[in-house]
């Protein structure tokens, strides 16, 4: 027998819950689905904070210029305005679940970060992220009509297309629900809901090097592409200019921009600040500018790395406001009060993904998006730091909203779903090639569609990433399905995405930076 709801949030970060305990709210049964462990997310890593106007000498004019600014352009300004506006409103809800902000002598601690012009990072110390994520979980185990499952991998979203025979445009097809396996029976379940909100977070494991957990595999951007939804930007990625340097570790701490923004000074390896060579605002230019620079000195120099100078703050203030930076640091033997940081740009953040309105939704009735997986034109060529959680809980805000009218509209016939049909496949017995195909996938990413494009290296790279593709496809075909193959599946799908957005577009523009 299908489960039934009225909607299925995919992913648990601060765009999902938020927007499950909304759609609750008004009486509908909602389903929340996560891959692997409720907490795992890229809210839980998030470090920096929430961009917000909640000062008295700061206003929305200037945020909003701001983000056009590090935007290069290309934002939607309608849409910044709108984000912006929404802000404190939507602070205010986060403290009402139970998000405590850090706290001064005159009200909120705000922090500044790189592109900002204001103090106006309202922060969590240097745990934002999972402090919303503890606050938004406490609220959903005691909202009655959610049912959280996790362990359960979304495979494909089940439209109108399916049952023709044949695609049909966006805009006359519909969602009817959705493919998920259970990763602890093995089993393929099919769940019928007119609704499904993709909240799955970023795209950062399908490169070499990323801040990003093990669970940022684009899922939702490859589903949604799959089902035929529009995607967009996906040029522009952004590569957090200060992680963690760690020989043989691939997968690096981020030392938050909030360091700098607290007068932490990037060095070369002579111990020498180069930040002024490159732009006028020094450490605190948008990511974008300081990761190339950063990038540009370790070429030119031969080095793994550069060094991120805190020592002009003593021991308390760092413990105070970066507690675990402090301790990762430490439990590498550096003492971040003496000595310096090791750091290297790492993949960190995609400022494209499913074309949606400010309300999540896509043109596909039935189908939203919300958060790092979507677009909504915010960010445009290069995210403003900390802009990412204030959309999330905005747009979550909003799709509730338009969601329950959506759902007012339907009748209550229900649709007979296909079940999920396995036939006569067997387990695989070749998991080498996923092994080997999920290595040379990140690895020519990295190489290739990194902070610095060439035609050229754009070209091989689509190359040899359509015949992982076609490796992978034979393989999803022949064999069971198991998490790693449908990781796999979906990065190289979003990999594609990435590579032809970059070979479309020509000329240079804030995160996408080619030389020819």
């Amino acid at each position: 027998m299908h489960k039934r709801y009225d909607v299925v949030v995919v992913g648990s970060g601060i765009a999902g819950l938020s927007f499950a305990l909304k759609v609750a709210d008004k009486g509908r049964s909602v389903a929340i689905v996560t891959k692997k462990k409720r907490a795992d997310s890229n809210t839980n890593y998030a470090q920096g904070g929430i961009a917000c106007v909640i000062a008295k000498d700061d206003d929305f004019t200037a945020h909003v210029e701001d983000t056009l600014v590090a935007g290069a352009g290309l934002c939607n300004r309608s849409v910044v305005d709108q984000v912006v506006r929404e802000g404190p409103e939507r602070i205010q809800e986060l403290v009402e679940w139970g998000v405590e902000f850090s706290k001064s002598n005159h009200g909120y601690s705000l922090g500044k970060e790189g592109g900002h012009s204001s103090r106006r990072i309202l922060h969590v110390q240097d745990m934002t992220g999972r402090a919303i994520e503890q606050a938004l979980l406490t609220a959903v185990a005691s909202a009655p009509s959610i049912d959280l499952f996790e362990h359960h991998f979304a495979v494909d979203i089940i439209t109108a297309s399916k049952f023709s025979g044949a695609p049909l445009p966006p805009e006359e097809d519909k969602v009817h629900g959705l493919y998920v396996l259970n990763t602890q029976s093995g089993l393929v379940e099919t769940w019928a809901a007119p609704v499904i909100l993709l909240a799955t977070g970023g795209i950062g494991q399908i490169y070499q090097y990323t801040t990003n957990p093990d669970i940022a595999t684009g899922d939702g951007i490859a589903i949604a592409h799959r089902a035929g939804a529009p995607i967009r930007d996906m040029e522009f990625v952004q590569f957090h200019p200060t992680a963690l340097f760690v020989p043989d570790n691939k997968d690096r701490f981020l030392i938050s921009e909030a360091v700098r923004g607290e007068g932490a000074i990037l060095r070369d390896g002579a111990g020498l600040p180069f930040m002024q060579a490159y732009d006028s605002r020094g450490e605190l230019a948008p990511r974008d500018v300081v990761a190339r620079a950063i990038d540009a000195e370790m070429k030119q120099s031969g080095m793994q790395h550069m060094w991120l100078d805190l020592t002009a703050h003593d021991k308390a203030h760092l413990e105070s406001r970066f507690p675990q930076i402090y301790k990762r640091c430490a439990a590498h033997g550096i003492a971040i009060e003496r000595d310096w940081v090791p750091i290297v740009p790492a993949a960190h953040y995609v400022c494209g993904g499913v074309n949606t309105a400010l309300s999540g939704a896509t043109p596909i009735a039935g189908l939203y998006a919300c958060g790092e997986v979507a677009c909504t034109g915010l960010h445009g060529a290069n995210r403003l730091a900390s802009n990412s959680l204030l959309e999330a809980v905005v747009v979550a805000h909003r799709g509730a909203r338009a969601v329950g009218d959506y759902l007012s509209t339907l009748s209550q016939e229900a649709v007979e779903l296909p079940s999920w049909i396995d036939g006569d496949l067997q387990d695989s017995d070749e998991r080498v090639v996923l092994a080997h195909n999920w290595d040379e996938l990140k690895r020519l990413m990295w190489d290739y569609v990194g902070i610095v494009r060439t035609e050229k290296r754009l070209l091989r790279a689509r190359t040899r990433v359509d015949t992982l593709a076609k490796e992978i496809d034979e393989y999803y075909w022949n064999f069971k399905i198991e998490p790693k193959l449908l990781e796999l599946r979906n990065m190289i799908a979003v990999a594609q995405l990435i590579i032809e957005a970059a070979l479309k577009r020509k000329d240079s523009c804030g995160l996408h930076f080619r030389l020819n």
